[in-house]
């Protein structure tokens, strides 16, 4: 399939998006029918501190 380079858009003057930088390291992220339905519950990344638990839960859900 060939492209004609008129169809392509110029990535440094595209304005409608963010193009982020890719990660420095590999991640990957799954949400299962197994994981809880609180986020708060048996979480390692809250490590039993009291903070604002609607803050944690609009970051993990």
């Amino acid at each position: 399939m060939k492209t004609n380079k008129k169809d392509i858009p110029d990535f440094r003057q595209l304005e409608d998006r963010v193009i982020a930088n890719p990660s420095p390291e590999p991640m990957l992220v799954i949400k299962t029918n197994l994981d809880p339905k609180d986020s708060t519950e048996n979480n390692p990344y809250l490590q039993n501190v009291a903070k604002d638990k609607e803050e944690v839960k609009e970051f993990f859900e």
